[in-house]
């Protein structure tokens, strides 16, 4: 991989990475948010064009100070693949974010995920100085809940009648974490 090709990481562990944005992966974006698994557990049933989504990805490459987000990568024997995206919806006059996660189908079920949203917690806490970041997550989406749960998540509430799963209604359950959750040293911290 020449050295032009090679994604800059801001952070890793544990097999995972997150760097920045790349306007050369709108392809692979576009098709991991509309992969009908990643539609389903948006809730939403309506997919997207690559040129809606490329448009949308030129605004946020530009950045938007209300907005933090990540291209997850696999680390696999030593060369980082692109596997999802991780995004920080930031409400500066209270400190808050939502978070949002989508994984490459092909990466699923390896644990990139848990690391992924850890490594974003960590950026909003030990970077951002968030005071809290919450997600909304399908109630039949168990595998989600768990994985969530799994990186520092805790359900606090469920929005009764807000989704849709499969065509039927259901509940959001509402998941937050707060910086006291996630002491230690940062792994965006610089090294020496």
């Amino acid at each position: 991989m020449s050295d032009k090709a090679t994604p800059v990481l801001w952070a890793e562990a544990d097999g995972a990475a997150l760097g920045p944005l790349r306007a050369d992966l709108a392809r692979e974006y576009w098709r991991w948010e509309n992969d009908p698994r990643a539609v389903l557990g948006y809730g939403r049933q309506v997919p997207e064009s690559p040129e809606s989504r490329a448009e949308g990805l030129e605004h946020q490459l530009r950045g938007a100070p209300d907005q933090a987000r990540f291209t997850v990568y696999e680390l696999r024997d030593g060369e980082p693949r692109p596997a999802g995206l991780a995004s920080l919806l930031i409400d500066h006059q209270v400190r808050t974010a939502e978070f949002i996660l989508v994984i490459a189908p092909e990466a699923k079920g390896k644990g990139i995920g848990t690391v992924a949203t850890r490594l974003t917690l960590d950026y909003a806490f030990h970077i951002t100085g968030l005071e809290m970041v919450w997600l909304k997550v399908l109630e039949p989406n168990e595998a989600g809940r768990r994985a969530y749960a799994k990186a520092g998540f805790q359900e606090v509430g469920v929005l009764r009648g807000a989704g849709q799963w499969q065509g039927r209604r259901c509940g959001e359950v509402v998941m937050d974490a707060l910086p006291t959750d996630f002491t230690g040293v940062s792994a965006f911290a610089a090294e020496g």
